[in-house]
């Protein structure tokens, strides 16, 4: 098996969303002994947020690239490659602002390529990246999978969303939440570790 683990957490060790992936993966590996794992931290080596010059790169076919243009589409084909190689892929998610990093934003809107990932059929959008396994390793400081907080979370349903119109509709969410709250702070982690299961 071939994991690849995104870490979209600038915070390093101190991570809840980085720790729990990493969980995540150390299972896989226990799993599936010989597996091997690409990790990509996506705000040490991020995608560029998208410019005209991207999407005019998106939109040209290869044999009418510039060089310029080549050269902008080299980032999207990266992460598509990187992604296609992949049976599992683990995305740490940590909560801010009730959304996603924008580093994981910038990921995404590079593999949103129609004709590449995705197209659109007389039935509708079809996804093109398909029989791979997606676990969300999502941190919070408060409870947004419950009570008057859950309305607030634009994490999973954004991700569930998105991913899904590639084809990636296998998914498994774990949380760490209230790790910022007295009452669930202190064992936050340790209850999201024992939900893991691979």
């Amino acid at each position: 098996m071939k994991i690849l683990h995104l870490i979209s957490s600038p915070r390093g060790n101190s991570s809840f969303s980085i720790r729990l992936g990493r969980e995540i993966v150390e299972r896989l590996l226990e799993k599936h002994p010989g597996s091997t794992v690409k990790t990509h931290n996506l705000t040490q080596t991020p995608f560029p947020h998208l410019e005209e010059v991207h999407l005019n790169s998106f939109m040209t076919m290869p044999e009418s690239r510039t060089p310029e243009l080549a050269a902008a589409i080299m980032h999207s084909d990266q992460a598509i490659t990187e992604l296609k190689e992949a049976d599992s892929i683990v995305i740490g998610v940590p909560m801010y602002n009730f959304g996603i990093h924008s580093t994981l934003k910038a990921w995404l809107d590079h593999i949103m390529r129609a004709g590449v990932t995705f197209s659109y059929t007389t039935d509708g959008p079809e996804g093109l990246i398909k029989n791979k396994k997606v676990y969300l390793a999502i941190s919070s400081g408060g409870i947004y999978t419950d009570g008057p907080m859950k309305s607030y979370d634009f994490t999973e349903p954004y991700l569930r969303k998105v991913l899904s119109f590639i084809g990636l509709t296998d998914i498994t969410t774990y949380r760490v939440e209230g790790v910022n709250l007295p009452d669930t702070k202190n064992h936050a982690f340790e209850d999201a570790v024992e939900q893991i299961a691979v």
